[in-house]
């Protein structure tokens, strides 16, 4: 099976049966367009069905994960549905039945950090920097983020993190649950890991996984369809107009007349 990407902005390698989703969009922090999670689910998609394919690792530069969605073209994706990109990028990640590892360095905002919280192992370099930024967007939490979150992180840190909004490092990220580890090397840490899951026997890696993510597989599904509607609803209102203005104008956003 061919894993050749169908966008350019995503490097798609296999080696020793791990498949590596590479984000290469460098000029723009890697922020991911409608392109990029279309071409990142077409090659998750053929990984499951490819006997070859034992782990998947998520990774961006050594400099830079990825700065969150290309709000633009995010927008341009139309209603929050079955079909839309990121919608599909998400549903996908959260059922993948095969393990998923991360190797995180630089910015990780927004998506960035929430697609970390449905990997099976994920491992961070010490200038990671991690960022739940949607109430500061005038916005709510996604993917999952807001059951997934608090049962890693336990709700006084999960509130603390998503409520304000401010940026945290990779030991913070580590204390919540986040990560499995902070190394200097990323990449080697996960591609190792991934190469002795590769080694053990395949079904019972993915019986154990699916074990695993049985008990939280509905309210994740759940989390996520009500994370969506309020998510879109958002989109179209004043604080979040307020919010994007203020960022196109780089200018503090002023949030003081809204109830």
């Amino acid at each position: 099976m061919s894993f050749a990407s169908t966008c350019p902005e995503i490097n798609v390698t296999l080696d020793e049966r791990v498949l590596t989703l590479g984000l290469n969009r460098l000029e723009k922090k890697n922020a991911l367009t409608l392109a990029m999670y279309q071409a990142l689910v077409e090659s998750l998609d053929k990984s499951i069905r490819d006997p070859k394919v034992r782990a998947v690792i998520i990774t961006g530069s050594k400099d830079c994960f990825t700065a969150g969605n290309d709000i633009q073209d995010f927008l341009s994706g139309g209603a929050l549905g079955d079909r839309h990109p990121t919608v599909q990028f998400l549903a996908t990640i959260s059922k993948f039945p095969k393990p998923l590892l991360a190797a995180v360095s630089g910015p990780a905002v927004g998506i960035g950090t929430t697609l970390l919280l449905h990997c099976d192992l994920v491992y961070a370099d010490p200038n990671t920097v991690f960022q739940l930024p949607f109430t500061n967007l005038g916005l709510c939490p996604e993917a999952g983020s807001s059951y997934l979150l608090p049962r890693l992180a336990g709700y006084p840190r999960a509130a603390e993190l998503l409520l304000l909004g401010n940026r945290f490092d990779a030991g913070q990220a580590l204390d919540a649950g986040i990560i499995n580890a902070v190394v200097e090397n990323p990449f080697l840490a996960a591609a190792g890991q991934a190469k002795l899951i590769g080694d053990r026997p395949p079904a019972a890696v993915r019986i154990t996984k699916k074990l695993l993510r049985a008990g939280i597989a509905d309210q994740v599904s759940k989390a996520m369809a009500a994370e969506f509607e309020y998510f879109e609803k958002a989109l179209q209102s004043a604080e979040a107009h307020e919010a994007f203005t203020a960022f196109i104008e780089k200018r503090a956003p002023d949030f003081s007349g809204f109830e």
